[in-house]
C-alpha cells in the first residue's frame, strides 16, 4: 500500500557482489588515474630535486626560490650553503630553498693542435 512499484521492483532483484564492484569500478578507475597522471610524475621531481641538491658543489651557480642567483662558495654538510650574489656580498640560503643549480660550464679547450 505505501510502497512504490519503483521501490519494489528495486528491492526484489537480489543485489550482491556485482553490483558493488560495478559501482566501485569508476572510483577505482579515477583513483589509477590520478595516481599515473599526477602523484607518481610529482614523486619523480621530487626525488630529482633532492638528488640535484645533494649534488650542489663549490663554484656552482644556483638560482634559490625567492629568484636570486649567484656562486656557492661554501658547502656546509648540514643545512646551510654560502652564497655569493654579487662581488663581496655572501648570503647564507638553506639548501632547500636552491630551485636550480646551473653547475659551472667546463672551460673550453681552444689550444687545440
Amino acid at each position: 500500500m505505501f510502497i512504490s512499484p519503483a521501490f519494489a521492483q528495486a528491492t526484489g532483484t537480489g543485489g550482491g557482489a556485482g553490483d558493488i564492484l560495478s559501482s566501485l569500478a569508476p572510483i577505482i578507475i579515477l583513483i589509477v588515474i590520478f595516481w599515473f597522471l599526477i602523484f607518481r610524475p610529482q614523486q619523480k621531481r621530487a626525488k630529482a630535486h633532492q638528488a640535484m641538491l645533494g649534488a650542489v658543489v663549490r663554484g656552482d651557480t644556483v638560482v634559490t626560490n625567492g629568484g636570486l642567483v649567484g656562486k656557492v662558495t661554501k658547502v656546509v654538510d648540514g643545512d646551510d650553503l654560502e652564497v655569493e650574489i654579487s662581488k663581496g656580498v655572501k648570503v647564507k640560503v638553506v639548501r632547500t630553498m636552491i630551485s636550480d643549480v646551473r653547475s659551472k660550464p667546463t672551460p673550453v679547450n681552444d689550444n687545440k693542435k
